[in-house]
Formats: C-alpha cells, sequence, structure tokens
C-alpha cells in the first residue's frame, strides 16, 4: 500500500513541475510574429523626415520568404524614400502621380513613393525561424494624419503570399489576423520636423555636423522602460517555478518518508 502512495506522491511531484514550467514559459512567450514597422529613435513627426524599420519574421515551418513589397497611398503621400542596402536582396522604388501636388521646401511635387519591393537574389532567403529588417528613410511624412497605415506583401519560395493589409482595429476591438504595419505621426513642435532635412539619413543637420553632439533620444527612457518591465516579468516566472519546486520537493520528500516506514 505504501508503495502505490509513494508512486501517487510522485506522479503528482511530477505534473507540478511540469505545469510550472509550462507556466513559465507560457509567461515569457513572444506575441504573434507579424510583419510590424517600427521608428526606433527620435518619433516620427507629421511633416518631418524619419528611417522606418520593417520587421519581417518567417511563419512558415517549411519555406522561406524571398520578396516583400509594402505599398503607400496617395492619401497619405511620402515624396521622397531611400533604401538601406541589404546583401542578397535587391530594392525597387516605384512612384506614381499624385491627383493633386504637394509642396516640398517651397517646390510642387506632382508623384509620390506608391511601393517598396525587395527581392531575394538566388540562394537568399529569410528561413523557417528567422527574421529579417528592411530600412527605409526619407519624407517629408504626411501631415493630414496622426498615423501611416503601410500595407505589406510578404512572399515565401513556395508560391504563398500573405497579405498584411487589414486596417487598424477600433478601440477595445481584437486584433485581426493581418494587420497593416502602422507608423504614429506626432504633430510637429519646436521646429523639429523643419531641422530635418532629406539627406537619406532622417537625421537633422544638427546630429550629423562635426563635433555636434546629438540630443538625448527618447530609446533610452524606452529602453530603461522595458529592461524594468522585463524584470518583473522575470521575478514572477521565477517565483512561479520556485513556488511550485519547492512543493514538489515537500510531496517527493513525503513519498520517501512514506516508503521508510
Amino acid at each position: 500500500m505504501s508503495t502505490n502512495r509513494s508512486r501517487r506522491r510522485f506522479a503528482q511531484a511530477a505534473a507540478v513541475l511540469t505545469a510550472a514550467g509550462a507556466a513559465v514559459l507560457l509567461g515569457a512567450g513572444p506575441a504573434a510574429a507579424h510583419v510590424t514597422a517600427k521608428v526606433i529613435g527620435e518619433p516620427a513627426q507629421q511633416g518631418g523626415f524619419t528611417k522606418i524599420t520593417f520587421r519581417v519574421p518567417n511563419e512558415d515551418d517549411t519555406a522561406g520568404t524571398v520578396k516583400l513589397e509594402i505599398r503607400f497611398s496617395p492619401d497619405t503621400p511620402i515624396a521622397s524614400l531611400r533604401t538601406k542596402p541589404m546583401p542578397g536582396w535587391t530594392a525597387q522604388i516605384t512612384k506614381a502621380r499624385l491627383a493633386k501636388p504637394i509642396t516640398v521646401h517651397g517646390a510642387e511635387i506632382a508623384e509620390a513613393v506608391s511601393a517598396v519591393t525587395w527581392t531575394a537574389a538566388a540562394g537568399t532567403r529569410i528561413g523557417p525561424g528567422e527574421f529579417a529588417e528592411f530600412e527605409v528613410s526619407g519624407g517629408p511624412l504626411p501631415d493630414n494624419t496622426d498615423r501611416l497605415v503601410v500595407p505589406a506583401a510578404q512572399t515565401y519560395d513556395n508560391g504563398k503570399v500573405v497579405n498584411w493589409n487589414e486596417p487598424p482595429p477600433a478601440a477595445g476591438a481584437p486584433e485581426p489576423e493581418h494587420p497593416a504595419p502602422v507608423i504614429a505621426l506626432e504633430a510637429a513642435g519646436n521646429g523639429d520636423a523643419a531641422q530635418a532635412a532629406d539627406n537619406g539619413t532622417g537625421t537633422s543637420p544638427d546630429a550629423t555636423a562635426g563635433g555636434a553632439t546629438a540630443a538625448p533620444s527618447t530609446s533610452d527612457n524606452t529602453a530603461r522602460w522595458l529592461g524594468g518591465a522585463g524584470l518583473v516579468v522575470g521575478a514572477l516566472g521565477l517565483g512561479v517555478g520556485v513556488g511550485a519546486t519547492l512543493r514538489a520537493r515537500r510531496a517527493i520528500a513525503s513519498a520517501k518518508a512514506g516508503e521508510e516506514s
């Protein structure tokens, strides 16, 4: 009888440890992998110039990503973009005529960027379990909206195409299955947007002048916040794991005591 009780206690202890491990892993798991757009560093401002990073995770376990196309609406036009070189990939910028020209630095612009397409060379791809980042720089960003929605199409080497083109949901609504990348735009303030020159880097002249000191980036505060949040999540996960381990050890000790009696 004591042997059966011991086996049951060992089984219960193993179940507790398994559940604790699963809880820690699930608590630290990443969000769903989507094609996203980020502005790293200074926030993007209406009417200004910036660098946008498109992060592309590969979501297929058997195929690789070989093409990415991002599209810009003529309703929120961007006059000029440059791409950052990526080994093994070629980039093509497509422009289209605007129904209503826009004015940039006093000049009338009749066309704007409509799409940017990156295509992988033979033997190059974003493989299963990998991601890549594609960067563009330019502007001016539209001043008629507080967000820039940039639909994307991701093509795999097995012919599958995933369109990330669903608009942002209303407040409180669930995220769509294939959301389009979105860039939040701040209102221009203190002349910061006017200082940014279209020099291909999306930075202001003060930040690139020899001997000049760049203004502190909000990325420092963001990094501190993210670091603190990571410590809290890690502490919670550690607490769950330690508590479960102690309970399991008590069960094992009790089971051994039962065997000895």
